[in-house]
C-alpha cells in the first residue's frame, strides 16, 4: 500500500516517528513535508497529499497538525478526498468502514502509541461497500462536480 504523509511545523516529530513505524510495517511511504519546525501554512501540505490521492499516486494518507482540524478542512477541498479528523480507534474504524475515507488527520498532541493504534485500525479496516454507504458517497461525489 502506498501511503502519503505530511505535517505542519507542529507535527514534524510525530511524522518522523510514524513514517518509520509504517515503513517497518511494510508500507511504501512518501513524505510530503514539512521537515522544518519553522512556521508554515498547513493547507499547502494538505493539498499535496490530497492531490496525490486524487491523481492515484498514493492509496491513502495521513496528515498531522496541532489539532488535526485545519489539515482536514484543507484536504477535503480536493476533489475525491474523504478526510476525517480522527481521535480514537473507533473513529478510525468507522470512517473507513462506513465512509471509505482515504485520508485521516491527526493531532500532534496525541500520545504516539495511541496514534499508532489508530493507524493500525485505519489500515486494517475495510470499507463495507454496501448500498446505503455507496449511495451516500455517490451523493458526495456528485456534489463535488
Amino acid at each position: 500500500m502506498k501511503v502519503g504523509i505530511a505535517s505542519d511545523h507542529h507535527g514534524v516529530a510525530v511524522k518522523q516517528i510514524l513514517t518509520k513505524y509504517l515503513i517497518d510495517k511494510g508500507y511504501n511511504v512518501t513524505d510530503y513535508g514539512t521537515n522544518s519546525t519553522n512556521n508554515i501554512d498547513y493547507p499547502d501540505y494538505a493539498f499535496k497529499v490530497g492531490e496525490s490521492i486524487r491523481d492515484n499516486k498514493i492509496d491513502c494518507g495521513i496528515l498531522i497538525c496541532n489539532t488535526g482540524i485545519g489539515m482536514s478542512i484543507a484536504a477535503n477541498k480536493v476533489k475525491g478526498v474523504r478526510c476525517a479528523r480522527v481521535t480514537s480507534q473507533y473513529d478510525a474504524k468507522m470512517t473507513k468502514r462506513d465512509n471509505n475515507a482515504n485520508l485521516i488527520s491527526l493531532s500532534s498532541r496525541m500520545n504516539i502509541e495511541k496514534i499508532k493504534r489508530i493507524l493500525d485500525v485505519f489500515f486494517e479496516t475495510k470499507y463495507l461497500n454496501i448500498d446505503r454507504y455507496n449511495r451516500r458517497l455517490e451523493k458526495i461525489s456528485n456534489y463535488e462536480r
